[in-house]
């Protein structure tokens, strides 16, 4: 029975998020998505995108949409300074920016620590979100990317880009 118990244990795997700021709240995302981090720079605009998204830069040769996600969740203007990061995210194989208001650390949570999210109907669209994650005092957003950006509106992104 205990070696049942510590195969179980086991299989309970820890996942790794990387946290950012939007306002007062802090987000996570899935680390493994992250290709790299960079300060705010221009980016180009183009003609009748949606306001979310800010334009796109020129990386190292891959033109890279910029999604502001302050605009896109509804929090606010943003403010760009020193603090302002751009994270380069990849995912299913497309390469793309998310502005956040600041990066702080990468944490781990258990399976155990992350609750669902809870149902906020018209409120807030809670579709984008694997749950909620705990670590002490702190709280954490937990964004699913994948359903984010291939959500209709962000549906663009894969237009414009390729």
């Amino acid at each position: 029975m205990a070696s049942e118990m510590s195969r179980g244990a086991g299989a309970t795997k820890a996942l790794e998020f990387l946290s950012f700021t939007l306002g007062q709240e802090e987000y996570g995302i899935d680390i493994q998505k992250v290709q790299e981090l960079r300060g705010y720079d221009a980016v180009t605009r183009i003609a009748n995108a949606p306001e979310h998204l800010k334009g796109v830069v020129n990386l190292r040769g891959i033109i890279v949409p910029i999604i502001d996600m302050r605009i896109k969740f509804n929090l606010g203007t943003p403010n760009y300074d020193q603090f302002t990061v751009v994270i380069i995210l990849n995912i299913a194989n497309r390469v793309m920016g998310m502005v956040v208001d600041s990066v702080s650390d990468v944490i781990t949570l258990t399976p155990e620590q992350i609750k669902p999210a809870p149902e906020m109907g018209a409120v807030l669209d809670t579709e984008y979100l694997i749950g909620l994650g705990t670590l002490d005092e702190r709280m954490l957003i937990l964004v699913d990317l994948e359903k984010l950006m291939s959500s209709a509106e962000m549906g663009l992104i894969r237009e414009l880009t390729t």
